[in-house]
């Protein structure tokens, strides 16, 4: 079984039973396959007569969403379940555990979370989560900071960006979120009810220019270890624990760019609610939850990152007086924009997110996809005015007047 294949189900059985301390000799073992990515294969194994269980998920050399003829790099695993056990130590409550890991196979064992759901599918479902921003605001906090030159020494940050090199998969971020939807690419999916949209976004030079310098951060500054897809997709949850998976895009980049992720999808969901929300109360809840929960992670991230930056930072130059709340601020403004380029992607480009695609009305899903253009358009027009995160609302509230 070591050379690299696809595991089928029996086979993911079987290489279960290898893995120390999981299972009794002769358990009975049932294995699922679930994954729902476009990028790996998931089984779940349990044991039919306890509640032990585990993870085994899969690196597949291609994209599934086109096929074969998309391959990708097999090293992107070891990325996932390297960067897993650093944000693991880092975050214990907040990151599942990495049991192991085989290079050979592109495989990585992991604890279980079926106890959780996905924070999307949750939010889909009309679920609040009042404890997720905390959850989430100190996980960016701490993850960006002590992987970062303030929080690590330089010359050892040096050799983990090399260790996290990721060209293949910054590759598909570069396209699909800051290149095709801004022209007519053939990568692009979108419906023809919003064309118009589509087309005034490949006409919008000031957008443009304003992506090109976002861009231009994602390619360039190489701030800290990201998790590269932070959506609400590769977020499980309950109302009492966050735990966030599949790092596998990680790099070193920009810390907004992890930010401005959970902030967008949150933004998502609340353009969603046009078709997800069954009464306009329902729909007042929910949207005002969800923008309290942006105001919230902001706030806590800001919080958290400042008390360890006064408390852990190991740069002498970076106690300079002033400089603290530049670096914070220029992360806001990074944040917002990178929030913008994450919802138009995910409209016009090419995947977009189950919270407005699922939505059944024709009409009420149009609304939805032009109420998220408009709020990651006036995002990515705003974002180097920016200086405070209720701008963020404010650009929001009005978009669904």
């Amino acid at each position: 079984m070591s050379q690299y294949h696809p595991l089928n189900e029996q086979e993911a059985i079987e290489f279960a039973r290898t893995i120390p301390n999981l299972f009794q000799p002769g358990a009975e073992l049932a294995s699922r396959e679930i994954g729902d990515g476009n990028l790996n294969l998931v089984f779940h194994i349990r044991d039919k007569h306890s509640d032990a269980s585990v993870i085994l998920k899969q690196a597949l050399p291609y994209a599934k969403v086109v096929g074969e003829s998309w391959p990708l790099t097999l090293d992107r695993a070891r990325i996932e379940s390297e960067l897993l056990m650093i944000q693991h130590e880092l975050c214990p409550s907040l990151v599942p555990q990495v049991y192991k890991y085989v290079p050979e196979l592109a495989l990585t064992v992991m604890e279980d979370l079926s106890d959780h759901v996905i924070m999307r599918r949750g939010l889909m479902e009309g679920h609040q989560y009042p404890l997720f921003a905390g959850h989430i605001g100190a996980f960016l906090a701490r993850t960006l900071f002590y992987t970062s030159d303030l929080g690590m020494n330089q010359q050892h940050k040096k050799m983990r960006v090399k260790q996290f090199i990721n060209p293949e998969l910054c590759k598909i971020t570069e396209d699909l979120i800051f290149d095709d939807p801004y022209t007519d690419s053939p990568n692009n999916s979108f419906d023809e009810a919003i064309r118009d949209e589509a087309e005034a976004l490949w006409a919008d030079t000031a957008l443009q220019l304003e992506v090109a310098r976002l861009r231009h951060g994602f390619l360039t500054h190489a701030q800290a270890l990201l998790h590269g897809d932070l959506h609400t997709g590769s977020i499980f949850i309950t109302q009492e624990s966050t735990k966030v998976i599949d790092p596998e895009f990680g790099y070193y980049g920009p810390m907004g760019f992890d930010i401005g992720a959970v902030l967008a999808n949150l933004l998502l969901n609340y353009a969603g609610q046009e078709g997800l929300s069954e009464t306009s109360e329902q729909r007042a809840s929910m949207r005002s939850y969800l923008l309290a929960t942006v105001k919230d992670v902001w706030t806590v991230f800001e919080e958290q990152f400042r008390a360890l930056w006064d408390k852990d930072c190991v740069d002498r130059m970076s106690r300079t007086p002033g400089f603290q709340d530049a670096y914070i601020a220029g992360l806001l403004q990074d944040s917002i924009g990178y929030a913008g380029c994450k919802m138009i992607r995910r409209v016009v480009g090419l995947a977009h997110v189950a919270d407005i695609d699922r939505i059944s009305d024709a009409a009420a899903k149009e609304r939805a996809q032009r109420i998220a253009l408009s709020i990651g358009k006036s995002l990515i027009k705003g974002h180097r005015q920016a200086d405070s995160i209720e701008q963020v609302l404010e650009i929001a509230l009005k978009a669904v007047q």
